[in-house]
């Protein structure tokens, strides 16, 4: 299977470029989706309560909301990767993360919990995505009203992933 090939732009709807584009180039996406929970995993571990539950301005997620909100994104994306897959050609809804992250009550658990659910879903993701072929990545769909290829949603957690742990670093951390 080819885990190196980006998706081309039309395979994903330009909102997702931002994640896409912080894919390295020679980025293979199942070593990626492994090495880079490992190093999220470390860096969220040497974080205070404090640090964990800060929140840089009115209205803005905590850390443990971030990893809360990473859990539940792909969640969404490896779902819609699956179905995609299987030729399944409904308009796949959209979700408001909005609603989902003060509804998942992230503040309350420890940062054991939301990590241990983040391992969870991230070890399905990459079994999930092991087990595409090449023809299954290229496959396309619809989700959200916007075209959607697995591959993209593949380098799509990768990359939401990346963006979350960068906007952590630049804007909690100081």
């Amino acid at each position: 299977m080819d885990f190196k090939t980006r998706p081309s732009a039309n395979e994903y709807h330009e909102y997702f470029k931002r994640y896409i584009d912080r894919i390295p180039p020679e980025g293979d996406l199942l070593q990626l989706l492994e090495s880079d929970f490992r190093e999220t995993e470390k860096f969220i571990q040497s974080l205070s309560d404090e640090q964990l539950n800060y929140r840089y301005a009115p209205g803005k997620w905590s850390i443990k909301e971030i990893i809360n909100h990473l859990t539940d994104g792909e969640r969404v994306f490896a779902y819609r990767a699956m179905r995609i897959s299987r030729k399944d050609q409904t308009d796949l809804p959209g979700f408001d993360e909005n609603l989902y992250v003060p509804n998942a009550k992230a503040s309350t658990r420890t940062i054991a919990s939301l990590l241990s659910e983040f391992l969870a879903v991230r070890r399905a993701s990459i079994e999930l995505f092991k087990n595409f072929d090449d023809e299954m990545l290229a496959q396309t769909g619809t989700a959200n009203k916007n075209p959607v290829s697995v591959r993209a949603l593949g380098f799509i957690i990768a990359g939401h992933e990346l963006h979350h742990m960068n906007v952590i670093k630049e804007r909690y951390l100081k």
